[in-house]
């Protein structure tokens, strides 16, 4: 168990950092993390807040659309990954901004790989999912469409609103929808083994 939680943490810890250096960037964020940006510059409060903002609706629309109960032990995992955002966007990162467009790209790579790696993490401890991976499982499920399919329409969905809000979209939003799977499965199978063996070893 203790492993298991470690990886969970340690992921959603190193998930939030990358979130937080492609923010950072000023290249353009993820749809959903260009929302939370943009709603905070819009109507106040913290990106972490509206990390958990948004995660609670996402919790009851994801609830109506599979027609199940809503996943209240989600709400432990938006609100861990809203507070470390705050973590590294006011305390660690509020003074230091990349300035040169070289050094702002290898800001974006770095925060793309840090939550790709993030993800393939804490996903291992098979505790409850981000609330936007479980939106995509949901539409699947419901209207009997492929994962991919189900994925697009969320992240169209929060484009919509990211822009509707004047969140960061720019080129790294465009890497980032197309980067973030296929880095996740580069460093899943590592992550497993690595699970694995310290839970045998344990």
């Amino acid at each position: 168990m203790i492993i298991r939680a470690l990886f969970y943490l340690i992921g959603l810890f190193i998930l939030s950092l990358g979130v937080s250096l492609t923010i950072k960037s000023n290249l353009g964020a993820g749809a959903w993390d260009a929302l939370n940006v943009g709603l905070s510059q819009t109507l106040g409060l913290t990106v972490g807040s509206w990390v958990f903002i948004i995660g609670v609706l996402l919790i009851a629309i994801n609830s109506l659309i599979g027609k199940k109960r809503p996943d209240y032990l989600a709400v432990i995992t938006i609100f861990l990954v809203g507070t470390f955002i705050d973590f590294w966007l006011m305390i660690v990162l509020k003074h230091w901004l990349p300035v040169n467009m070289v050094f702002r790209f290898v800001t974006l790579v770095g925060g793309i790989a840090g939550l790709s790696f993030g993800v393939a993490t804490y996903l291992q401890a098979k505790f409850p999912l981000v609330p936007i991976d479980n939106l995509m499982v949901s539409l699947q499920e419901r209207f009997n469409i492929k994962l991919m399919t189900a994925k697009t329409i969320g992240e169209i969905l929060a484009l919509i609103f990211a822009l509707i809000f004047k969140g960061p979209i720019g080129v790294g939003t465009i890497i980032i929808t197309f980067g973030i799977g296929p880095l996740i499965q580069v460093f899943f199978p590592g992550m497993e083994k690595l699970y694995k063996r310290l839970r045998n070893e344990s």
